[in-house]
């Protein structure tokens, strides 16, 4: 660890130095140096991501950040049905685990079990959502930012005031089936020209009950039992509240955030031998986190520092089954962050990052182990561009120790991980490019993984993925009334090796932790966008399409050895129209996922889940009224009121209706 950290300071010191004498060379142009394409040629973008922000995000028919991902093409959603259920994305078929979230550029943690519910985060504060495979391609990032497979950032509003406006008050009212109650409320205020500030708050309530269907098959598939019935054991009620602060003065930026989440909810359960009423099992969640950034530019040189604190409480009760369970867990969690940019030319930069990240779980189990993870990371990563060709090289070190205040600690892991990323323009007089990209990924397991009582196995083996994609992406622009035209398509494969699976260990009660798997996945994702604008009338349209084969190759003895893995569709898509006409806007999405196979892996009709798709439509009028603006919105969900499920026995709700008010001040 010692030579870890003389390799950090000296590639610091380096860097410093060269600063410090070309920052004496330029002192008055630096900071238009990074904007300068001597070539007079467009900047690559090495991996575009997926992003919905704008008119768009704002009229998806989605009640949280979970929802609107559904539209993004290479991402499985698992949602536990209504409001208040579990909602998780895995993307391209590498697990929950191996997907980043970043709030704001710092990532959402879950050292517990590295899976971050979504359904938590709401839209409201949101101005864009981008999903990146591999990694950004800005490499000013932090070395956090290159260890996941895929990610997922979510970006706040911040502050803007029009016509030296000192304040904006935005009032929210949103309600609909489900006996949906949401209001909403966001406060900014410009304190001086440098510095301003925003407070928002949230209140969702729901009671989580709405019709669901149940259709039991007899053996030649004849219909044994068709039920309708009302969900009972999906009630929510939630609070969120952000605060932030923001500074901007010449090179140096600076934001605060702080931002807490309480929720009592229940859980739902799976629905299985007509067992419909309410289950007993609640679940009370507190979370709270303090983060701050830090920007600073000196000439060719820009750092950044990053710190976080996160507590989260869960309190899990379950009254009904045959074992009473009143279990706790508080997890805790500190982060710093520095990253530091250097731009050697006007085509060459470099950037070198170091983290570093204390979790610790308690809880209130018998023989619980207490574990306390300190991991450091350190990243270093160049891009540089040659005309029409441009490649980024990064290298990840991962360095991870372990303590435990009872049993048996997992050892120390030092991983080296590299990503390779390039991509080319062959015609000079054409918005085509041609990128790929090679990645190793290394994932501790988590904390139940290694340590939660009977089932916890402290000597587990990290798990690895290698990605590999190759993509096209052509751009046809300002074609008479079609602003432009954009097709993408890229094609993957990715291992994961040594895949952590649960296996009963005598009894269904009794558990334990194995890396067995071992899962390859070939796929394409396609994407085409569109712009087109008639007089009055404005079009935007954005189609997925994406195609996967992710198949278990753990054992050859295996029943379902090269079937495909659970929940994971061959083909599924998405479609969104957009359009305005003057203060009038219309939405209409459709979400299809196709056929899949359950949890019991063998891909036989026993196992298998029909596809589902659902069409969404809304209407929103805007208007103003003694200079204060106004917006309706009325939405439907699944208009068709098809019943599906998303997970087995888990039934997701039918036909819904939203009615949206909002006020501008």
């Amino acid at each position: 660890m010692r030579n870890f950290y003389q390799l950090y300071f000296c590639c610091l010191l380096m860097i410093g130095h060269g600063t410090f004498v070309l920052g004496q060379e330029r002192k008055d142009s630096v900071y238009d140096l990074q904007q300068v394409n001597l070539n007079n040629k467009k900047p690559i973008d090495l991996i575009a991501p997926q992003t919905l922000d704008g008119d768009i995000l704002t009229r998806l028919n989605s009640h949280s950040v979970a929802d609107a991902l559904r539209y993004f093409s290479g991402i499985q959603l698992k949602d536990y049905g209504g409001v208040g259920g579990l909602k998780t994305v895995d993307v391209r078929s590498m697990g929950s685990q191996h997907v980043g979230v970043y709030y704001d550029g710092i990532q959402l943690g879950n050292a517990q079990n590295g899976v971050v519910d979504l359904g938590k985060y709401s839209l409201d504060d949101l101005v864009s959502i981008s999903l990146y495979n591999g990694q950004k391609s800005n490499i000013f990032q932090s070395a956090k930012d290159y260890a996941s497979a895929s990610s997922i950032y979510l970006q706040s509003k911040k502050p803007q005031f029009k016509n030296n406006k000192k304040y904006n008050l935005t009032l929210r009212y949103k309600t609909g089936s489900i006996q949906l109650i949401n209001p909403s409320a966001r406060f900014e205020y410009k304190i001086n020209d440098q510095i301003s500030t925003s407070l928002s708050s949230e209140y969702l309530k729901s009671n989580g009950e709405y019709k669901f269907r149940v259709i039991k098959r007899n053996a030649d598939n004849s219909i044994a039992n068709d039920t309708t019935a009302i969900r009972k054991d999906g009630q929510i009620e939630a609070r969120r509240f952000e605060l932030g602060i923001y500074g901007n003065h010449n090179t140096l930026s600076w934001n605060i955030k702080g931002y807490s989440y309480l929720s009592d909810r229940g859980i739902p359960a799976a629905i299985i031998r007509n067992g419909f009423g309410a289950k007993g099992q609640t679940l009370t969640d507190k979370n709270y986190f303090t983060q701050g950034s830090v920007q600073k530019k000196w000439g060719k040189f820009e750092s950044r520092i990053n710190l976080k604190y996160a507590h989260d409480f869960t309190h899990f009760v379950d009254t009904v089954s045959s074992i009473k369970t009143q279990n706790k867990y508080t997890q805790q969690e500190f982060y710093f962050s520095s990253a530091n940019y250097f731009k050697i030319r006007s085509n060459w930069d470099m950037n070198i990052a170091f983290d570093f990240q204390y979790n610790k779980l308690d809880a209130t189990l018998k023989n619980f182990s207490y574990p306390q993870r300190y991991t450091q990371l350190l990243a270093i990563a160049s891009t540089y561009q040659l005309q029409r060709l441009k490649i980024q090289g990064s290298l990840l070190g991962s360095f991870v120790r372990e303590q435990v205040e009872m049993n048996t600690s997992a050892p120390d892991k030092s991983v080296w991980t590299p990503t390779l990323i390039g991509s080319f323009q062959p015609f000079t007089t054409r918005d085509f490019y041609i990128n790929a990209f090679y990645k190793r990924v290394f994932r501790m397991p988590t904390f139940n993984d290694l340590y939660y009582t009977n089932i916890g196995y402290s000597n587990l083996k990290p798990e690895y993925t290698n990605q590999y994609n190759i993509g096209l992406d052509y751009t046809w622009r300002n074609l008479g009334k079609l602003h432009y035209l954009n097709a993408k398509i890229d094609m993957y494969y990715n291992e994961v090796e040594d895949k952590i699976i649960a296996a009963p260990n005598g009894s269904m009660f009794r558990w334990m932790m194995m890396n067995l798997g071992k899962v390859q996945i070939k796929g394409a994702d396609v994407k085409i966008q569109g712009h087109l604008n008639l007089s009055d009338f404005d079009f935007k349209s954005t189609l997925n399409y994406t195609y996967q084969k992710a198949q278990d190759y753990t054992s050859q003895s295996r029943s379902y050895y090269k079937d495909q893995i659970p929940y994971v569709p061959v083909h599924s898509g998405s479609f969104i129209l957009n359009s305005t006409y003057k203060t009038w806007g219309l939405n209409y999405s459709f979400l299809y996922v196709g056929e899949r196979y359950d949890a019991n892996q063998n891909n036989n009709k026993y196992n298998y889940i029909k596809p589902w798709f659902t069409h969404d439509f809304s209407i929103q009028k805007s208007f103003e009224l003694k200079k204060i603006r106004f917006n309706g919105s009325f939405e439907v969900n699944n208009i068709m009121n098809k019943y599906y499920d998303i997970v087995l026995n888990y039934p997701m709700p039918g036909r819904q209706f939203k009615i949206i008010i909002s006020t501008y001040l």
